[in-house]
C-alpha cells in the first residue's frame, strides 16, 4: 500500500436508531470504557484505508461492515444492546495502523477490531490486539502471517497458499503451464502470493520461465517486460494491486506481448478497468466472490447493498459484511464479550453461512473456503470458474 494524505481520522458511531429511517446515521460520541448494562452500546472498532491510492478497498470494506452493523442492530442488536463502531483512517501507513488499533484497544475499549485489508497493515495492527487480549478479524489480508501473530487473530478470506494454488489450477487447466510472474517486492501480499503460486504450479507440473520485481509506485516496468517477453511465456501472473496493474498491462501490450495476465484478489477494484482500459480486456484474477454468483444469499446481498450505497458490491464489500456477521454470530455464542471467550467462540466457528462461501474457522484461525476466477469483459466482472478447497488436497 502506499501512503494516503495525511488527515485526522474521523470518529464515528454507527447506531442502531438511525437504521430506522432508511438511512446509515452516524453518531458522534467520546470514548468510555463499556459497562455490562442492559441496553449499554458495544463498541467494536474498525481501522481501514479510507483515503489515498488503495481508498476504494477500505472504503468498500468499510460499507460491508455499516450494512452488517445496520441489519443487526435493526433485528434487536446483542441481546438489546445496539454494536456502535468507532472507524479510523489508516492512510496505508503501517505506522498509523499501528497507532489507530492502540486507540482502538487501549483508548476507546473496543470489545473487538476489524481490519485491515492490506496483509503489512494487518502485520501492524495484530500485534497490538494480541497483546491487548483483544479479538481481530481481518476481512481480506490473505498472507499467513497475519493469524501467525497469535490466538486472537482471525481472518474470514482465504490464505495466499489456496490463493496460489486456485490461480495455478485456472492455469494449468486452460494449458498455460509456463507462466512468468511480476510482483511488488515491497508488498508482503504480492510477495508472498507470487511465491505461493510458483510451489503451487511446479507441483501441477508447470514453471516460471521468469520472476520479475518492481516497486509500488513505479512507473516503467519496460525492463521486466522486456525479459518476461523474451521467455515467451504462456500468461503472465502479476499479483498486485490495480493501481499498479493496470499501467502494466498498458506497458505489456505497447510491448507486444499478447499472452493472457492473470493476478488475484489485490485487483478487485472498479478502477482496474478504467486504469488498464482495453489493455485489461480478457484478464483474469482471483477473488472471494462474483456478482454474477445467482445463489439466493448473494443476490440478497447486492439488492441490499445497492438499495444503501447504490453501487454494485466488490469483494472487499462482501468480505466486510462477512467479517461483521462472523463477528456478530460469535458474540451471540460466546459465554462472555471478555477476549478469550470471544476469540473461542470465533474459532468454535462452522459452516457460517456467508456471502463469500460457507466459512469454517480452521484449527490456525484461518477460514476454509473456496475461490473464484473472474474474466474482465467488456469491462466488466464475469466469473468463469471455482476452485474449491478440497481441489488443493488431491
Amino acid at each position: 500500500m502506499r501512503s494516503i494524505s495525511r488527515r485526522r481520522a474521523a470518529t464515528v458511531f454507527l447506531t442502531a436508531a438511525a437504521t430506522l429511517g432508511g438511512g446509515l446515521g452516524w453518531l458522534i460520541a467520546p470514548a468510555g470504557t463499556l459497562a455490562d448494562d442492559a441496553g449499554k452500546p458495544i463498541l467494536i472498532g474498525h481501522y481501514g484505508s479510507l483515503t489515498g491510492a488503495e481508498a476504494t478497498f477500505g472504503k468498500s470494506t468499510s460499507n460491508g461492515i455499516k450494512l452488517a452493523l445496520k441489519e443487526f442492530n435493526a433485528a434487536g442488536g446483542l441481546n438489546g444492546r445496539p454494536i456502535e463502531l468507532r472507524e479510523y483512517d489508516t492512510k496505508g501507513d503501517p505506522k498509523e495502523a499501528g497507532t489507530v488499533v492502540t486507540r482502538l484497544v487501549a483508548s476507546d475499549k473496543v470489545t473487538a477490531v476489524l481490519g485491515e485489508v492490506a496483509s503489512s497493515l494487518s502485520l501492524a495492527g495484530a500485534p497490538i490486539c494480541q497483546e491487548h487480549g483483544v479479538p481481530m478479524i481481518t476481512p481480506s489480508s490473505t498472507n499467513p502471517r497475519v493469524t501467525k501473530v497469535g490466538d486472537m487473530i482471525f481472518r474470514v478470506c482465504f490464505i495466499d497458499a489456496f490463493q496460489g494454488f486456485a490461480c495455478a489450477r485456472f492455469a494449468v487447466d486452460r494449458n498455460a503451464k509456463r507462466v512468468a510472474t511480476l510482483y511488488d517486492q515491497s508488498s508482503a501480499y504480492s510477495e508472498g502470493l507470487a511465491r505461493d503460486f510458483k510451489r503451487a504450479i511446479t507441483k501441477l507440473g508447470g514453471e516460471v520461465p521468469s520472476e520479475q520485481r518492481y516497486k509500488a509506485g513505479d512507473n516503467d516496468f519496460t525492463a521486466q517486460l522486456v525479459a518476461i517477453r523474451g521467455t515467451n511465456p504462456d500468461m503472465i501472473f502479476i499479483p498486485g494491486y490495480y493501481t499498479d496493474v493496470g499501467n502494466i498491462a498498458i506497458q505489456a501490450r505497447r510491448l507486444g506481448i499478447s499472452c493472457p495476465l492473470l493476478g488475484g484478489d489485490g485487483w478487485d477494484s472498479d478502477q482496474l478497468a478504467k486504469i488498464g482500459g482495453e489493455a485489461i480486456e480478457g484478464a483474469f484474477y482471483s477473488n472471494h466472490y462474483a456478482a454474477q454468483d445467482e445463489t439466493p444469499k448473494v443476490q440478497d446481498f447486492i439488492r441490499k447493498y445497492k438499495a444503501e450505497f447504490g453501487d454494485i458490491p466488490d469483494g472487499l464489500a462482501a468480505l466486510g459484511y462477512d467479517a461483521a456477521k462472523l463477528l456478530f454470530d460469535a458474540m451471540k455464542r460466546a459465554k462472555s464479550l471478555e477476549g478469550k471467550d470471544l476469540a473461542a467462540a470465533i474459532a468454535a466457528t462452522r459452516d457460517f453461512d456467508a456471502v463469500t462461501g460457507n466459512v469454517t474457522i480452521g484449527p490456525d484461525r484461518n477460514a476454509v473456503k473456496s475461490a473464484v476466477i473472474v474474466q474482465m469483459k467488456n469491462g466488466e466482472r464475469t466469473m468463469v470458474a471455482r476452485v474449491e478447497p478440497d481441489q488443493a488436497k488431491e
